[in-house]
């Protein structure tokens, strides 16, 4: 693989929305809205699981970690956004480049597999009730969420090195908002086939397989319900269930298309827009998906606030 030989003597341009000036404003208000949504949504989920010690569950654990990588996500990427929205430089230094790539890969990679670890807690929670304190023991659940850590850590270690040293023979326009992965692999002028195959096999061992895990837990979780005599029980196990699921529909769902396609099938477009849905619609969503479908944050909430 040949290796660039013009690495940090220059800068990117991110073309981002560009070719639509009039949107350009449009987006930086929508944008700005939602990030302002997200950071606070999830340093509210944070900080309300910190304090309150009826949240001191493996559950809010989780989705305490959930919600700093949310934030992790979206301040990766979005801020630099608001910056060439709002005006006419749309440059990034190569090593922001470079720090918004790994950044976006870790933590993308992080999620998917915590996502799964959500999955089996919630497995534990309905299926094995009486035996889940002794499963999800503390000692567990930090090494899942070390496990997490370290293979999404891996991933960026590997993948980034390989992508910024694509010769790219002085192309400095990024069709994208980001420094993301596919977008800086199509402005390579060698082969780049090796570099994607090797990031289609890491999509299927931190994107599908964590899914093959979480559809199974889920499998189970339905089993179980369904065996469920009571409409109340069968009511409490779906409310345990349903805010994770729906947060990974909506994450997985975008990730799938977006990054388990071989090539160019995805337009340039499409793909910024969805980009932009998961990076962040999604982390925006999710502390009001768990707080509204959740009595207990909604109580911590409260308690917080000092309204009880």
């Amino acid at each position: 693989m040949e290796k660039s030989n013009d690495s940090s003597e220059y800068s990117f341009i991110l073309v981002g929305f560009s070719d639509r000036p009039k949107l350009e404003m449009v987006l930086f208000i929508v944008n700005f809205t939602l990030y302002s949504v997200a950071v606070l949504g999830n340093s509210t989920i944070i900080l309300v699981c910190i304090l309150d010690p009826r949240l001191r569950t493996p559950m809010y654990f989780f989705l305490a970690n959930l919600s700093f990588l949310d934030l992790c996500f979206s301040t990766s990427c979005i801020p630099q956004m608001l910056v060439n929205l709002w005006g006419p430089d749309k440059t990034i230094s190569y090593a922001g480049c470079v720090v918004q790539l790994f950044s976006f890969l870790s933590v993308g990679g992080i999620e998917c597999i915590l996502l799964a670890v959500m999955a089996y807690d919630r497995y534990a929670a309905v299926c094995k009730p009486l035996h889940y304190m002794v499963i999800m023991h503390p000692q567990l659940c930090l090494r899942l969420v070390a496990v997490a850590w370290g293979s999404g850590l891996v991933n960026a270690i590997v993948m980034s090195p390989l992508t910024m040293t694509l010769s790219r023979c002085g192309r400095r326009r990024v069709n994208h908002f980001l420094c993301e992965m596919p977008a800086l692999i199509k402005m390579a002028c060698v082969d780049a086939r090796a570099v994607e195959m090797l990031a289609f096999t890491f999509a299927i061992l931190i994107v599908l397989l964590p899914l093959t895990l979480i559809l199974v837990s889920y499998g189970y979780i339905a089993a179980a319900v369904l065996r469920i005599k009571s409409a109340a029980g069968r009511r409490k196990a779906f409310n345990t269930c349903s805010s994770h699921l729906t947060v990974v529909s909506l994450f997985y769902g975008s990730i799938i298309y977006m990054y388990m396609q071989p090539g160019n099938s995805s337009s340039q477009d499409q793909g910024k827009f969805l980009t932009l849905f998961y990076n962040l619609v999604t982390p925006m969503l999710n502390p009001l998906i768990y707080t509204l479908r959740n009595k207990e944050v909604k109580g911590a909430l409260k308690k917080v606030l000092g309204r009880q």
